[in-house]
């Protein structure tokens, strides 16, 4: 059979002389289980090496290799069950899956090592970090955890409503559709036998046995004025909505939400929202989701007039950090993530920043923003649009090539910023490594969206001139700060256009806020590398491109 063996939170690979012979390392095995154990579970896929995507065609493995695997695992380990199954790929080649399950507790190593997966990496937990991941991780999580409410209690409205919404989603099979309301409710652990469990008053629980829970969600949205002075307020503090229903409560609720404003596109005017609806359906969604329903504390909407603070009650869940929070994927309450996911509100995987880099900054925002309290997390989205023409520019392209989700975010950067080297690319895309921005640069180098020059270290990236004019990102208000490659190709392209020019002309018309020293130098520099020819003396010196250079070849980098 064929599997998909990209890794992920979920998947890993490993030589199969990790497990065989001179080279067995069982202990960094053991690792791998905890890693998988203590986050949500996942599978090992041994025998296949980390750089391929499938077993030595001749690879067999002796069936024994199975025991004493599941032997040495589970004398190496604590709170770890592993599945290992023989594999037969469709190249012939034979490969162990080894499958981890979520552990019921805190998985460690025997020897009292604490570790998590995190992404695609395995990171050692230490410190006051493992007392975080024993809260995170009790015996019985709190969602499963009956609550004594009778099962009869429920309301009868949120049943009926919570069901007919799983039985139209597309993402519910048709046999989970085909069971009874009572069914339905025990399926997706809501009920235990004749009692509602926590996860079950949460969501369709009468009033007073959701605010007898103690940590139900309760939501503030608070407005501030330029002087920071509270204007307006609106609560959902009477513990009648689940969570499902606040999403769209909130949603209508806030009129602010639904507010527009003009910003210019040629000789009409352009209506934008001030917040994108997916995006305010998002942050709410994340904040309801992941926050710890161990604790109790409310959610704040703060409505300033250039910004949104949501304000969640919690820090990040273990192994997430405003850092890698771009592609970091934990679920804190699994049982509630999973019933978002199939009622259509959120994506399973993932924290769901992804969609917010998105939808911001191809929308010419700025990225969200992350930080960490003491006992809170805070989450930024900025109210106005700071670079219209990015909306046009990632619209055209997107048009044009159908551009992946990472594509837009990393052209909305560059489109933002205008250049960036490879370490601020990084950086904005929160990734450790310049190595690991091919997956986020995808096509846009070579369908001539981005360009880059310079290698290694010195790499920069950039949105070709011509682009940036055609969406009106090329104003006078960047040049006072434009990078030397992109000044020196304004200048080859207006000197195709214009030969024989003088230096303050051209200056004129490529930009004359650009300051004459940094102008100077610009030309002085591409006359030394031989790509423009000067004649003449003093004022009645010209400028012209030498034959054969293209107006466009300095976007390239030469």
């Amino acid at each position: 059979m064929t599997t998909s063996t990209r890794e992920s939170q979920h998947l890993d690979r490993k030589s199969i002389r990790k497990v065989t012979g001179s080279t067995a390392d069982f202990g960094e095995l053991a690792r791998d289980c905890v890693c998988f154990a203590n986050s949500a579970g996942g599978t090992l896929l041994i025998g296949i090496e980390d750089d391929h995507d499938a077993p030595p065609v001749t690879q067999s493995i002796d069936p024994q290799l199975l025991d004493r695997i599941r032997k040495r695992v589970g004398e190496l380990t604590v709170n770890v069950q592993v599945v290992p199954e023989l594999k037969l790929h469709d190249n012939g080649g034979e490969y162990i899956s080894l499958t981890i399950p979520r552990s019921a507790g805190v998985a460690s190593t025997s020897d009292g090592r604490y570790f998590l997966r995190v992404g695609d990496t395995c990171r050692p937990i230490v410190g006051d970090d493992v007392m975080r991941l024993a809260n995170e991780r009790p015996a019985t999580p709190w969602e499963e955890m009956t609550s004594g409410v009778p099962r009869t209690s429920a309301d009868a409205a949120k049943v009926a409503g919570f069901c007919t919404r799983l039985r139209v989603s597309d993402r519910v099979k048709p046999s989970v559709k085909e069971k009874t309301d009572d069914e339905l409710l025990a399926h997706y652990d809501l009920a235990k036998g004749d009692v509602l469990t926590n996860l079950g008053v949460l969501l369709v629980g009468g009033r007073h046995d959701r605010a007898g829970l103690g940590t139900a969600s309760i939501v503030q949205a608070i407005k501030y004025d330029e002087r920071e002075v509270k204007v307006a307020k609106w609560s959902w503090d009477d513990h009648e909505l689940s969570p499902i229903e606040l999403v769209d409560a909130i949603w209508e609720g806030v009129p602010d939400f639904r507010e527009s404003y003009e910003i210019p596109e040629g000789m009409f005017r352009k209506q934008l929202p001030a917040y994108e609806e997916d995006v305010v359906r998002e942050v709410l969604v994340n904040a309801l989701v992941h926050r710890p329903y161990t604790q109790s504390g409310d959610i704040y909407l703060n409505l300033h007039p250039d910004r949104l603070e949501v304000v969640n009650p919690g820090r990040l869940p273990l192994g997430v950090t405003p850092h890698n929070i771009l592609h970091a994927s934990r679920r804190r309450n699994h049982g509630l993530a999973r019933i978002f996911h199939d009622l259509e509100l959120m994506e399973r995987e993932g924290s769901g920043f992804d969609l917010l880099y998105d939808r911001l900054l191809t929308t010419g925002r700025a990225a969200p923003t992350v930080k960490e309290g003491t006992d809170s997390t805070h989450v930024t989205i900025e109210r106005r649009v700071l670079h219209p023409g990015v909306v046009r520019l990632i619209a055209d392209a997107d048009e044009r090539h159908q551009l992946s989700q990472r594509e837009r975010i990393a052209l909305g950067l560059l489109g933002q910023a205008e250049s960036m080297s490879a370490a601020e690319l990084a950086d904005g895309l929160d990734v450790s490594e310049t190595a690991e921005l091919r997956p986020w640069l995808g096509r846009l180098v070579e369908l001539g969206l981005v360009v880059q020059s310079g290698r290694t270290n010195a790499t920069r990236y950039f949105v070709p001139p011509a682009l940036l004019r055609e969406a009106g990102l090329d104003t006078s208000t960047t040049l006072t700060r434009v990078q030397p490659h992109r000044l020196r190709a304004l200048i080859l392209e207006d000197l195709e256009r214009f030969p024989d020019s003088a230096k303050a002309d051209i200056r004129r018309r490529v930009g004359p806020e650009i300051p004459e020293r940094t102008f100077r130098r610009a030309l002085d520099d591409l006359v030394a590398s031989d790509q423009v020819i000067a004649t003449g003396e003093t004022r009645a010196r010209r400028f012209r491109l030498k034959a054969g250079v293209s107006g466009h070849e300095d976007d390239d980098g030469q």
